[in-house]
């Protein structure tokens, strides 16, 4: 649902128009960006929301536009004259628009880390915090540069945890159609040939001759039978993954859960110390890296945000919330007795996002050998059940 917003910030009153499923969100996200609500008004006469599964999704290039910007700003130009330049070059109107706006912002004497909170669908919270910071120190493209380090990180491990199951699923994807194939055109040509025979067959042969019968009497029924189960996977399945159910199943995955937990807090570890060493205050940084993660991780975090608030250090606050490593409690105590927290975490980012590459490598190659055994061993036993009986045939006639 969209709002009309006016909140009071430090240079000033804004209108905002944010999108929120309720007030309090609203709300939230106003906290987030240390803004405080005037007003908050359901804009009146709103379109209703399409669902996100049948609308695609344009997404602004942060990356790029962050790269480009840098480059434009190092070069010697002014904040103004980088966008109107993005924005003379820029091909596609939703990316163009975004930028449009931005000017508009700044022409009219906003800073340029508020124009860009007022697109909060397309410049993250941690974004607008890392920038806001610049800004009081001037060093902008510094914070840019960090911000694309972060990235690039991310992208990373990303990039090597897609490269590892991409193999594993182009192998299940194959033989799922070869099975398939097997089940839906070889079987009943088999049971055509073997029906009449007279002959008493195995078992399991008996048992999918009969499929390829009843394939062959239903087969345009069985066919939309699975073609709506697919239909429902695929739906159930997508609405499961926005839903977060694949982070909640492999937390629950014996030798799995605990290098799910490491990628977690690597990401933490990692926006955090983005966040400190680009000077923001501890508990801003705290509020702005809390969505990385999961939500029954985040009351936990919160607990220990809580704590820090109260004056206990960093290193206490996350090893009493169970968000500490032994090797990240190690080093955030170095990074606190030297003034250097920030640097600190980004090393224990870097040491857990080694650790979790070599588990990625580790798995990708032991399970792609146990993936081809199992694919093999299911084409393989369909076909030796269905030449049994030619064998027992063979066999008689000698």
């Amino acid at each position: 649902m969209r709002y009309a917003v006016r909140a009071l910030e430090q240079g000033g009153i804004v209108s905002l128009t944010l999108e929120a499923d309720d007030a309090a969100a609203v709300r939230r996200q106003l906290a987030e960006r240390q803004l405080q609500a005037l007003s908050v008004r359901a804009v009146a006469g709103a379109w209703p929301r399409v669902p996100q599964g049948l609308v695609r999704r344009e997404h602004f290039p942060l990356a790029l536009f962050t790269q480009e910007l840098l480059a434009l700003l190092e070069a010697g130009l002014t904040l103004t004259e980088a966008l109107e330049a993005l924005c003379d070059k820029e091909m596609r109107n939703a990316t163009r628009s975004v930028i449009e706006r931005l000017l508009t912002a700044l022409r009219s004497g906003k800073k340029f880390s508020l124009a860009l909170a007022e697109q909060p669908a397309h410049f993250p919270a941690l974004y607008v915090g890392m920038l806001r910071a610049a800004e009081q120190s001037g060093a902008v493209p510094a914070a840019l540069s960090r911000y694309l380090e972060y990235r690039s990180r991310l992208d990373g491990l990303r990039a090597r945890l897609v490269s590892a199951l991409l193999y594993p699923i182009i192998l299940a994807v194959v033989g799922a159609a070869v099975t398939a194939f097997l089940l839906g055109h070889v079987v009943p040509r088999f049971a055509a040939v073997y029906q009449g025979t007279g002959r008493s067959l195995p078992w399991l042969s008996e048992q999918l001759l009969a499929w390829g019968g009843l394939v062959t009497q239903h087969g345009p029924a069985l066919g939309w039978a699975m073609l709506t189960l697919v239909v429902a996977g695929v739906w159930g399945g997508r609405r499961w993954w926005r839903a977060g159910g694949p982070q909640r199943l492999l937390r629950r995955l014996p030798g799995v859960a605990p290098t799910v937990a490491t990628l977690e807090l690597a990401r933490l570890y990692l926006a955090l110390g983005t966040l400190l060493s680009g000077g923001l205050p501890i508990l801003q940084a705290l509020r702005l890296a809390e969505g990385v993660l999961a939500a029954d991780t985040r009351v936990r975090y919160r607990a220990a945000a809580a704590g820090i608030d109260r004056g206990e250090s960093c290193s206490a606050a996350f090893a009493q919330a169970g968000l500490a490593t032994p090797v990240a409690l190690r080093l955030m105590r170095v990074g606190e007795r030297g003034g250097r927290l920030g640097e600190m975490l980004e090393r224990a980012a870097r040491f857990h996002d080694s650790e979790v590459a070599r588990r990625i490598d580790l798995f990708a190659r032991g399970f792609e050998p146990l993936l081809m055994v199992a694919i093999g061993g299911v084409v393989g036993t369909i076909v030796v059940l269905l030449y049994l009986p030619i064998f027992d045939l063979a066999g008689s006639l000698q």
